[in-house]
């Protein structure tokens, strides 16, 4: 019971992960990057408010669990062994 558990919460989090990290936008610039300049020194001082750093927090949390849960599998498979 413990490893259906633990494997549906891995399976859940890496299919909510998939979709944050795919609503994430690309950190570089590109070419445009030199064009829009202005635009950054905006979106940089109200950064914490958007909705990019609430994915980044997302996926960082979702990854900090899916680590956990991942290890949490690795363990029960030794000890009952």
């Amino acid at each position: 019971m413990f490893y259906l558990i633990v494997t549906i919460v891995i399976s859940v989090i890496s299919a909510i992960m998939i979709i944050a990290i795919c609503l994430q936008e690309a950190k570089s610039a590109g070419l445009g990057g030199g064009i829009a300049g202005g635009a950054a020194n905006f979106w940089s001082s109200n950064r914490k408010n958007s909705k990019e750093s609430r994915l980044v927090k997302i996926t960082t949390i979702l990854a900090i669990i899916f680590f956990i849960a991942a290890i949490l599998l690795n363990v029960g498979l030794f000890v009952n062994n």
